[in-house]
């Protein structure tokens, strides 16, 4: 049963390895002869990714019929020791995106604390200007009562 279902699922693979690359080289092509699309910068970085990915594709291929044609044992050991490579893959992906993550909250933070001491330093000067105000009243308010008195002593 488990090898009857083990060769189909590898012919299954063998025919959409080879077809798949045929649709892909095909919009490939529409692309190219499209004289409406500019030949930009992200179009060719996305033009080299699609080459690459076609090239791993058909290592893909070649690897995985090298292995189908091999003995079942040696088999079962390569796919698990491509299914451990992805799995170390995908935790190297996690640890990455954490760290980025962890990044982004400091920068977070940093810019909270710039806030709060620029608000800080606003409220400081509010303060420098309400109590310079404050002394320039009550220094009127002297001249005044000083002004006052020399009235009141010239009367006299």
């Amino acid at each position: 049963m488990n090898g009857l279902f083990m060769s189909k699922s590898g012919l299954l693979f063998i025919i959409l390895t080879i077809l798949l690359p045929i649709s892909s080289r095909a919009y490939a092509e529409i692309i190219e002869t499209n004289p409406q699309r500019q030949n930009s910068f992200p179009e060719r970085i996305r033009q080299q990714q699609e080459e690459r990915d076609q090239q791993t594709q058909e290592q893909v291929q070649k690897t995985w019929l090298q292995l189908y044609l091999q003995n079942p044992q040696q088999q079962q050991l390569r796919l698990q020791q491509q299914e451990f490579s992805r799995q170390r893959q995908e935790m190297r992906r996690q640890q990455e995106f954490r760290q980025q993550q962890q990044e982004m909250r400091l920068q977070q933070q940093e810019f909270s604390q710039q806030q709060q001491l620029r608000l800080q330093q606003q409220e400081l000067r509010r303060q420098q200007e309400f109590n310079r105000q404050q002394e320039f009243g009550r220094q009127q308010q002297l001249r005044i009562q000083q002004q006052e008195l020399r009235r009141q002593k010239e009367n006299l």
